[in-house]
């Protein structure tokens, strides 16, 4: 069976909507997948301040602009499908939106983005709210990833994304467990601010920059690396509690960049250093971090340590993974089947998660 679907992800960091075509196939259990035309389509400076500040906006203020940015993307989608001749092509559109709000601890997780307005304009199935029926079944609604992971590349065992949050995937066993580690390009980029930069091209910065020892001590004694997974980040760890930690210190920003990209690395290999059972053990990097070499390089060599080795994908699937993965959950939610990992999220059961939106006539 053959889907061609459009997949939409916007991460933590702010980077821009990312949107891709992929046609995916189905035999016997076995997925593959063609990615066809892809792209990130950036933000302006008003949508990333809306976005920003979409949490401190009272309530119906939120409300409109989750009604706003579906509208937004709908038209974005529009302007790809026009863009790439794909009229008449698209089976289904599959939308993470753009998470504001994700508190599983309170049953709750909010990612801004009307499914059904996308819909309305696109006028072709959406679907949407790809996490909320794992936190109904006390998940924690993230990661989501790890299925796709599952069925896209089944030669892989370990798995690193490294958006506005890094987290992992390990399978051992057939059973996967994943968590977010830490807070990454969300923190790398307003850092970079700092130097009036939009971020840090290739680690530059960071690399000529020295690790300040007492805050790097001070950020891998954070709470939260002590704590058991499964477990997950809000968006606000990086701004609220980390960023703030750094900016005590009054560094030069290329110090800063040093030391935190350090801690990045430290607390992957942290992260990952239980779940190794043999040498020579490949961990897949993707996310818009991949293309910091000089957090590769640190990365690369904290991992030496313990023997595994870092492998880099082709430019399209590091830059769009995520996108392509929610249009595989898009799919998956299609055919009622699971579409997110008990295993992984710590709910009572596997869950068909996601809302449909059916934009074309009856």
């Amino acid at each position: 069976m053959i889907y061609n679907v459009i997949g939409l992800m916007s991460g933590s960091s702010l980077d821009g909507l990312d949107i891709v075509f992929v046609s995916f196939q189905e035999n016997s259990g076995k997925w593959t997948y063609t990615i066809e035309c892809a792209g990130c389509l950036d933000y302006t400076k008003e949508w990333h301040k809306k976005l920003e500040g979409a949490i401190h906006l009272p309530a119906k203020e939120y409300l409109l602009l989750h009604s706003a940015y579906g509208k937004y993307t709908g038209e974005k989608v529009n302007e790809f499908i026009e863009m790439n001749a794909l009229h008449h092509r698209v089976n289904l559109i599959a939308s993470h939106g753009h998470t504001t709000f994700h508190e599983p601890d309170h049953g709750m997780t909010h990612q801004l983005g009307e499914g059904s307005t996308i819909a309305a304009i696109t006028k072709l199935p959406v679907v949407s709210d790809l996490r909320n029926l794992d936190i109904a079944f006390g998940g924690q609604g993230a990661p989501i990833v790890p299925m796709g992971e599952k069925l896209l590349f089944p030669d892989y065992h370990y798995f690193l994304n490294i958006g506005g949050i890094a987290n992992i995937s390990a399978s051992q066993d057939g059973k996967f467990t994943a968590f977010d580690v830490c807070a990454a390009n969300r923190v790398l980029n307003m850092l970079a601010a700092t130097n009036f930069k939009t971020f840090d091209e290739d680690g530059k910065m960071a690399a000529a920059g020295e690790v300040h020892p007492g805050l790097l001590d001070e950020l891998n004694k954070l709470d939260y690396y002590d704590r058991a997974y499964p477990k997950s980040l809000a968006n606000n760890f990086g701004t609220d509690v980390v960023f703030p930690i750094i900016q005590t210190y009054l560094l030069r920003p290329e110090d800063a960049l040093s030391t935190y990209t350090e801690h990045i690395a430290i607390q992957i290999k942290n992260a990952l250093a239980p779940f190794i059972k043999e040498d020579g053990e490949k961990l897949m990097i993707t996310g818009g971090g991949a293309f910091n070499n000089y957090l590769i390089e640190r990365i690369s060599a904290h991992l030496s340590s313990i023997h595994m080795e870092v492998n880099i994908p082709g430019e399209e699937t590091v830059a769009y993974k995520e996108a392509l993965i929610m249009g595989l959950l898009g799919i998956l939610r299609w055919r009622e089947q699971n579409t997110v990992l008990a295993s992984v999220t710590g709910a009572t059961r596997n869950s068909v998660g996601g809302a449909l939106w059916v934009g074309t006539d009856a």
